[in-house]
């Protein structure tokens, strides 16, 4: 049977299992959006493009599934592109599907024309620009099989308006076989081997993980790896939830602003096992004097990630749960790490994470902790960027994956409130936080509209202290307090999430602040608690760039 290209498209979609997709209309995707109103898929429209892009992204990271956003062509393209560059950067499936103007007007410069696949190259794991209605069905099928193997990340389809109203017979292929692009599930036999010989061989084993584990759903063989070998564990922002965190064996995050314990660890460890992790600048400090007396073992389903940043004894190409699998079979002897964990007993007691709190100051981490006690731990948390995200990081204890949702390699500020929108659509019985800061909280607050409409019930906690906060915690550490353009004017935010409809909570006094949690997790609405925190409090420890992991500045905030 014949249907024209925006059918195609949707039944397409259909077949991959989509549920929801989140976007915004236009001239360019008419013919889609005329299907969409019959079609029995979910559609969330936003009231920014970027919000579109990084609720599928916040929806994928706490399905598993891949996110879907749709925009037209032009500026709802771009607009698009920080939230595709967000998820590349943090290796997220999802699926960008942009109108594009005519074929034939394609390099006109016509009306909201933008060359969407050439903007997007480096920012995309593949992207279409589709030129024939008969290959639609498999470019979608493409697309979503590129988006969530191997190495997952962003994939755009770029479809021009006469595509998409063309006639062409549906025909789905069932398999994707394509040439250039196999990769690698399961490691090497003999390298797994190695590797076990040589952990064996440690004296002051440090395994260290990212969130390769999480997406690889690789977390139980984690676990079990980690308590055969009796190792302390650490991890990356983006691997938060990998392990649980209020577990003995539990260091927390390392690097820039992780615990002090984790960071020594890591400066003294005799062998590192890095699983799914690709040693970013915010971790490693500086190069040259990381982990110096460290043998590497790296498990990395992306081979160009390997020995990109530090140098690897032991390079293992493949799927995290698959190699752990094999490596816990392969582990014959145990190291013994009697003495490395009483040496990590030692910094745990001397370098704790702290804050000074105080009665009639509300303490951004006392928030953040208070947050933690009445969700029991088991709320989905996602941030904005920057002190926010990193009290959320520090002071919240995650035990379950998928639950710590957060913009690591990008840095995107205002990814956090339409991610935690995504988050609730994706997942609705979960109590779904969003901790923001007063500056990142507007880049995209106009998605409360979304919300309201959409009874998308999130909570969002603002730790407001008048600040661009983390930019004004270097300006106070190495520019001798010249607070240039950090200062903010902010709304009454009360009033404005009560203008779009939602609850708005002001918290000026610490004894109040378990209160109004309570409050919004019981309330059948979106709620926003504007807390008014210290002003110039920062985030401690932290590693200031260019220096190696154990030059920390620890002073108590």
């Amino acid at each position: 049977m014949k249907m024209n290209g925006a059918k195609i498209l949707i039944e397409a979609l259909k077949k991959e299992g989509v549920e929801v997709i989140f976007g915004y209309p236009g001239g360019q995707v008419l013919p889609i959006f005329d299907v969409l109103y019959d079609a029995d898929i979910k559609f969330i429209l936003t009231r920014h493009e970027q919000g579109a892009a990084h609720a599928a992204d916040g929806y994928s990271r706490a399905t598993g599934k891949v996110g879907v956003c749709l925009a037209t062509s032009g500026p709802g393209a771009t607009n698009l592109t920080t939230g595709i560059a967000n998820a590349y950067m943090d290796s997220i499936p999802m699926v960008a599907i942009t109108g594009q103007v005519k074929s034939f007007l394609i390099g006109n410069d016509a009306f909201q024309e933008a060359d969407i696949t050439g903007v997007t190259r480096s920012i995309t794991k593949h992207n279409y620009l589709v030129k024939d209605v008969k290959e639609l069905a498999k470019t979608i099928r493409e697309a979503f099989y590129i988006a969530a193997s191997g190495r997952p990340g962003p994939v755009l389809i770029d479809i021009p308006s006469d595509i998409q109203q063309q006639e062409a017979e549906f025909i789905w292929p069932e398999e994707v076989d394509i040439r250039s692009y196999k990769p690698t599930s399961f490691g090497h036999p003999g390298q797994i081997k190695k590797a076990a010989r040589l952990i064996s061989a440690s004296k002051k084993p440090l395994i260290y993980a990212g969130g390769g584990i999480i997406t690889s759903g690789a977390h139980h063989e984690l676990k079990k790896l980690t308590e055969k070998l009796n190792a302390p564990i650490t991890w990356t922002l983006m691997g938060i939830g990998c392990f649980p965190a209020t577990h003995k064996l539990s260091l927390g995050m390392l690097g820039m602003h992780g615990t002090a314990y984790a960071n020594h660890a890591i400066m003294e460890a005799d062998l590192i096992l890095a699983v799914g992790a690709r040693f970013d600048d915010r971790v490693t400090g500086r190069l040259d004097k990381f982990a110096p007396y460290a043998k590497v073992i790296h498990i990395d389903i992306d081979p160009t990630s390997i020995s990109k940043n530090v140098r690897v004894d032991i390079p293992i190409v493949g799927d995290a749960k698959n190699i752990l699998g094999q490596l816990i079979e392969d582990m014959d002897k145990i190291p013994d790490t009697s003495e490395w964990l009483k040496t990590i007993e030692g910094w745990k007691k001397k370098c704790p994470l702290k804050y000074h709190d105080k009665k009639d100051i509300i303490k951004p981490q006392y928030v953040v902790e208070q947050i933690y006690e009445a969700t029991k731990g088991k709320a989905i948390i996602t941030t904005e960027v920057g002190q926010n995200q990193m009290w959320a990081a520090q002071w919240y204890k995650y035990d379950y994956p998928r639950t710590f949702i957060s913009s690591g390699g990008l840095g995107t500020m205002g990814f956090g409130f339409p991610a935690a929108m995504g988050a609730k659509v994706g997942l609705p019985d979960k109590t779904v936080f969003d901790i923001a800061g007063d500056g990142s909280i507007q880049m995209n607050i106009q998605e409360l509209g979304t919300c309201v409409a959409n009874k998308i019930n999130v909570k969002v906690a603002i730790l407001n202290n008048g600040y661009l906060g983390m930019v004004r915690q270097w300006q106070e550490l190495f520019y001798k307090k010249r607070y240039a353009y950090t200062t903010m004017t902010n709304p009454d935010f009360v009033k404005l999430a009560e203008s779009y409809g939602a609850v708005g909570i002001r918290v000026t006094k610490r004894e109040d602040v378990p209160k109004a949690i309570e409050k919004a997790i019981s309330t059948d609405n979106v709620v926003l608690i504007d807390f008014k925190v210290e002003e110039e409090e920062n985030v401690f420890p932290m590693v200031p760039a260019g220096e190696a992991l154990n030059r920390m500045i620890e002073g108590l905030a």
